[in-house]
């Protein structure tokens, strides 16, 4: 006879797990409430599209190197957030007033747990410290300042300990004219040994080590810079030097057209082995991102990759990541790397060790909350934060300073 105490209290946990799962709603069903939804995803609309029902959202992106791992860094397409500290509601670390654009909704760690692999940093000197700013003509002020550098530089340093098997990237928008400021702020974080040397980085295009290789090396933080001069100072890569990336703000979002960036070389260059393909307007509205990450943001995705001579890009950077009218900038990238890695539609369908174009049949998007290998796994929040709408700026003072924000706060 088999009684609830032979059968122990694992069945029922792994009965009632699958009970929940089965009674959650999927990828583009009704929801009232992000908990009606499966893992990774979230309950959101999209108005800007005329879609105002909520539905379940995917919020969550799939781990390449999860399904297919050992190729070589440039091989995989990685997802980026523009701006990754300029935070709605982040709270103001000098008492004043916050009066500049926001352009992410969670917080760095959160953006780690979903998926999210790369990050743009602006940093300046303020405050004796370095600090990162969302501001203008190179100079933070209080009421464009977020937090101090090592804030956010920690974040990262936790995450990278926790998930001993990831790699993140970190662009720098750089401000920064303190003596090796940067080299003490990253040592502060804790993050020196976790560094990739610059010495070791390919500088005629040549392909990068393989994952497998970096993680094996604890080569796991890939730092660039857009201060040429910090290369030689303090061993802290010239960006424009390994990647190539087209131009950010409106004139990247032009239907059709993928023109590269001034300080980059052009798009289709073989003396550098990575492409960072930015996708978001000059002035970030959080409810329209739900649009631009619909059908435009594939479109921009095949018009980049022929500019690039049919290089894919490994960096997509976007505003407000988790807004779509479905799959968004997640769907995207499962595509890019299927393409990439497997040659299949989707990183879902490739198999690890099959032919190149053995593609598995896959009949739904994959929605699985994003998995880490051997390193385990996780489950970041999806849930959204207030809107930044909602943030009281005194309309003539943004009336003044918004040409200068247009100007300089891309």
């Amino acid at each position: 006879m088999i009684t609830a105490l032979s059968i122990g209290p694992y069945f029922f946990f792994n009965f009632f797990s699958l009970f929940i799962a089965a009674c959650s709603s999927q990828l583009l069903e009704s929801c009232s409430s992000t908990t009606d939804c499966g893992a990774g995803l979230y309950c959101g609309n999209c108005p800007a599209l005329g879609k105002s029902q909520p539905l379940c959202i995917r919020g969550q992106a799939t781990l390449p190197t999860s399904i297919i791992s050992g190729l070589p860094f440039n091989k995989y397409s990685w997802l980026m957030t523009h701006n990754a500290f300029s935070i709605v509601d982040a709270p103001s670390f000098t008492g004043a007033q916050r009066i500049t654009f926001y352009n992410q909704e969670d917080s760095v760690t959160n953006q780690l747990r979903n998926g999210v692999r790369g990050l743009m940093l602006d940093m300046y000197d303020f405050e004796n410290d370095i600090w990162l700013c969302h501001s203008f003509r190179g100079q933070c002020y209080n009421f464009t300042a977020f937090e101090p550098a090592v804030n956010t530089l920690k974040e990262v340093e936790a995450f990278l300990t926790q998930n001993p098997s990831e790699i993140v990237t970190i662009i720098i928008e750089d401000y920064v004219h303190s003596p090796k400021g940067l080299t003490k702020v990253f040592g502060d974080a804790g993050l020196d040994k976790y560094w990739y040397p610059v010495a070791k980085m390919p500088k005629k295009g040549e392909d990068w080590p393989t994952v497998n290789s970096m993680v094996k090396n604890n080569y796991r933080l890939l730092v660039f810079t857009s201060d040429s001069s910090k290369e030689a100072a303090e061993g802290i890569a010239y960006q424009w030097k390994y990647m190539v990336e087209n131009e950010s703000g409106d004139p990247g979002v032009v239907p059709g057209s993928c023109p590269k960036r001034k300080e980059s070389k052009p798009l289709n260059s073989k003396s550098a082995s990575l492409f960072l393909m930015n996708y978001f307007p000059t002035i970030p509205v959080q409810n329209e991102a739900c649009k631009e990450h619909s059908a435009s943001l594939a479109d921009m995705v095949a018009t980049c990759y022929k500019s690039a001579g049919t290089q894919m890009p490994n960096f997509l950077a976007v505003n407000f990541y988790m807004r779509s009218d479905g799959g968004g900038a997640f769907d995207d990238l499962d595509r890019m790397n299927g393409q990439t890695l497997c040659g299949c539609s989707t990183v879902s369908a490739c198999q690890a060790g099959a032919p190149f174009g053995s593609c598995k049949p896959i009949a739904v998007p994959n929605t699985s909350s994003t998995t880490m290998g051997t390193a385990g796994s996780f489950s970041g929040s999806v849930q959204m934060t207030g809107d930044a709408s909602t943030i009281n700026i005194p309309g003539i003072l943004l009336l003044c300073l918004l040409p200068f924000f247009i100007t300089f706060c891309l």
